[in-house]
């Protein structure tokens, strides 16, 4: 019988934003060594700073992240430290500028979950998901995720590669895994990801699972109890997708929208970005704020228990500092889908406006027509803001991540300094 690698109780994610901005605070000490140590995957995970669901969802930022280690440190010292929250900020700029490979995404899924030739795969995958595969240290990655919702990120590689070049499963069924276990999975940083591994993202470009990689990065007192199987990963081939286009660029940058200029105007707080009081939204005077999860895609998704409670808790403070910063008492929505809650609460409050943050890619962005068209008809107007930085980095990942990461030193002077 095998131990727990990580149990629940070891391995805390800050689902408040003072809880957060205190870890982050917490992990500035350790900033300076995170190169040499951030591929071992060890017990606690304390080589890492485990800030990735609160950045995720905005609890704290990616600014708050990269500039507080440089209270103490050169740039240089913590630069993989930088561009590792930074390609967080890069898949979602990147998938901003080009929305169908998310949807591409989603018509996959669809047909693999319904098409009778893919019943195999699935019957294989749901062994793998349930810990039943038969490599034991796959199996244990596949139990940690699911009871803790969080995996490091070379345990992420190393399963993706197993799943996708060893069992030769569909990597849209793992995504899937992944997106409704993560804590912090969003659809860019884990459908781009995971097309990585498969060699879509960067055509050519594979990652396999070696066993000679997993036995220097994994703890050797963990690994001893996970033995089985390894051997299955002795030599791994790669499946190859085929010759792949580029995908385009089909959506430039929206242009901006301005801020509300009447006094019957509310503010829509939703999961996408939970840090209102520090966005366009700060100088507001709303008439009433609503916060809302997008509980439609909750279980569309099939968001597991722990991710739900970890967002719900997030939810409640940001319900909690939006009522501190806007003097206005919210209403906080937990359990009706987001165009039936927006809408009744608009007309409701008689508003003429209601103003958010611009959600990027994925389940949310997607309802955004139908929630415009839906106020419209009662003759509320949506206006949807954008974070400065967050518009800049879409115009900057237009190619790779290294050419995303040199034009973002020139962008943002505090990474370089």
């Amino acid at each position: 019988m095998t131990r727990d690698l990580f149990p629940p109780d070891t391995i805390q994610f800050a689902s408040t934003r003072s809880d957060a901005l205190q870890q982050l605070q917490e992990f500035v000490p350790f900033a300076g060594r995170y190169s040499r140590h951030r591929n071992h995957v060890l017990p606690g995970h304390k080589n890492v700073s485990r800030l990735s669901p609160a950045i995720r969802h905005r609890l704290i930022t990616e600014e708050e992240c990269s500039t507080a280690p440089l209270e103490r440190y050169a740039p240089s010292t913590i630069e993989k430290f930088t561009q590792e929250v930074y390609w967080r900020r890069y898949w979602k700029a990147w998938l901003s500028l080009r929305p169908q490979v998310w949807s591409n995404y989603l018509d996959d899924l669809q047909l693999i979950n319904d098409s009778p030739r893919y019943e195999t795969a699935r019957e294989r995958a749901s062994l793998c998901q349930s810990a039943k595969g038969p490599v034991a240290l796959m199996n244990h990655f596949a139990k940690e995720l699911q009871t803790t919702g969080y995996l490091h990120n070379h345990a992420r590689m190393w399963f993706a590669g197993w799943w996708i070049h060893v069992e030769r499963l569909p990597w849209q069924l793992g995504a899937h895994f992944f997106f409704k276990n993560l804590l912090d999975a969003d659809p860019a940083s884990n459908t781009l990801s995971w097309r990585w591994v498969a060699g879509l993202q960067t055509p050519g470009k594979t990652y396999l699972p070696r066993r000679s990689n997993i036995e220097k990065y994994m703890s050797p007192d963990l690994l001893d109890t996970l033995q089985e199987g390894l051997e299955i990963l002795e030599t791994p081939t790669a499946a190859h997708p085929g010759a792949q286009e580029r995908d385009r660029i089909t959506h430039p940058s929206p242009d901006p929208e301005t801020l509300p200029d009447n006094r019957n105007a509310g503010i829509w707080v939703h999961e996408e970005d939970l840090l209102p009081e520090a966005s366009p939204l700060s100088t507001l005077k709303p008439k009433a704020v609503l916060v809302s999860g997008n509980f439609e895609a909750w279980e569309k998704f099939e968001f597991c228990e722990p991710k739900r409670k970890w967002l719900m808790a997030a939810l409640e403070d940001a319900c909690f500092r939006t009522e501190n910063h806007f003097r206005v008492s919210p209403e906080i929505v937990t359990q009706t889908h987001q165009l039936q809650s927006i809408t009744k609460w608009a007309r409701r409050e008689k508003l003429s406006q209601v103003v958010a943050l611009r959600p990027q890619v994925g389940p949310l962005a997607d309802l955004i027509p139908s929630i415009r068209q839906d106020l419209a008809s009662h003759d509320v107007e949506l206006l949807l803001l954008d974070r400065a930085t967050d518009r800049a980095a879409r115009s900057l990942a237009t190619g790779s991540f290294f050419s995303f990461w040199k034009k973002c030193q020139k962008e943002f002077p505090e990474l370089s300094a």
